[in-house]
């Protein structure tokens, strides 16, 4: 019977790149910028690495698909490196698999490695496969701001909610994260942005505004994890270790079926529902100290608050104009700026949420400091809506 992986590892460094319109640096540069930051912040020497995970959802970086572009870029002593790829989630799929390599004694100390250039690619978002413009708004590929506004009408319907609310709720979510960049030297978009510019920005796919959709970005980040007896021989303390990491993968129902409604993302009910248990949380609106959830669009975030159980179905609204996930609320989200500060560099985006949960669990956020943190959530999704992968993992100082 499994029983799971919780405090079973230790991530023992992380580090992560300046993300941004990163013209002067390639995927290589990129990668040995989160690379010696997480080797620094590990105290160790590349001899003491066994395995690695790279993910980059692009083919063309480096020398291909497979993991040499990583082993080459940084001079890996000929050890294992396997590309991985998830939509979205890739990043978070990478440190899945060097969690459970770790977890399972095939490997003492392991590195997940996520990396993207999406400004090289020319295109004004997440890059598609359809040749030309036309998109049909119906179509199951379409744009993703058409999906996610789908979401939030479904949301509104669902719900009955006032479209002026749903509208005011969803650019709360914005003016909250940019509030919070604007403390990161690390984000790409370091403004806050009032209430007046973010509902008289040009319209997207309504109600989506400008300000609601990530931006386009480069960057990269990594982690270091192994077993907590190495790392305390390792001399760390204060370790942070995983409590739950759990992925769920769309099996066509959505698609397929009357029951579901468009008004949520049922893959991260599922892997929310099973993270908990694995972590132990049975009451996560109390137990959860803050979270970094997948905001592509300012709906999404807010939606996921009660995918994640974080809000009660149809409340996401009320506790987002209340300030319930703010710096100083309940359950700060987004407390370094998220994608909508980020953007999102596909490979790396996953990696990049788990640096802001382990820098606040050890104290060293700076200015974005949260008062006594004691368990992360992050929320990685890929794909859209209706079709999609979810990633859950909850991280925590050891013991807790």
């Amino acid at each position: 019977m499994a029983i799971g992986i919780k405090d079973k590892v230790a991530i023992l460094g992380m580090g992560c790149s300046k993300f941004g319109e990163r013209w002067d640096a390639s995927p290589e540069d990129l990668m040995v910028e989160a690379y010696n930051e997480a080797m620094a912040d590990a105290g160790i020497s590349p001899g003491q690495l066994d395995a690695a995970w790279f993910s980059t959802h692009m083919d063309d970086v480096g020398t291909g698909r497979g993991g040499t572009p990583m082993g080459i870029a940084l001079r890996l002593p000929n050890i294992g490196v396997t590309r991985v790829e998830n939509f979205c989630a890739g990043g978070s799929e990478a440190i899945r698999a060097a969690v459970y390599a770790v977890a399972a004694g095939a490997c003492d100390i392991a590195i997940a490695l996520g990396v993207e250039k999406l400004k090289d690619t020319g295109y004004g978002g997440l890059p598609v496969s359809a040749v030309g413009t036309y998109i049909p708004q119906w179509y199951p590929n379409a744009v993703a701001p058409a999906n996610f506004a789908q979401l939030a009408s479904a949301y509104q319907r669902k719900h009955n909610v006032d479209p002026a609310l749903l509208k005011r709720a969803i650019a709360r979510v914005s003016i909250k994260s940019h509030a919070n960049g604007a403390k990161n030297p690390k984000a790409h978009f370091r403004q806050a942005v009032t209430e007046e510019q973010v509902l008289k920005a040009p319209i997207i796919a309504e109600p989506l505004g400008l300000y609601d959709c990530a931006g386009v970005s480069d960057g990269a980040a990594a982690v270091i994890v192994t077993r907590p007896e190495i790392a305390r021989s390792l001399g760390k303390r204060d370790l942070v270790t995983f409590k739950a990491l759990q992925v769920a993968v769309s099996n066509g129902w959505e698609m397929h079926s009357n029951e579901w409604d468009g008004s949520y993302v049922h893959t991260a009910r599922v892997a929310a529902r099973k993270a908990y248990a694995e972590a132990g949380i049975q009451n996560p609106a109390q137990e959860v100290s803050m979270t970094e959830v997948h905001d592509c669009f300012s709906i999404t975030e807010l939606v996921t608050m009660e995918d994640l159980g974080l809000s009660g179905e149809g409340q996401a609204v009320r506790d987002v104009l209340d300030g319930r996930f703010d710096a100083d609320g309940a359950i700060p989200c987004q407390i370094d700026g998220g994608l909508k500060c980020f953007g999102h560099p596909i490979g790396a985006s996953g990696i990049r949420m788990l640096y802001e949960m382990y820098l606040q669990l050890q104290g060293r956020a700076g200015p974005r400091q949260l008062k006594d943190p004691k368990i992360g959530l992050t929320h990685n999704l890929g794909g859209q809506p209706s079709q999609n992968v979810c990633s859950v993992s909850i991280v925590g100082l050891d013991g807790v």
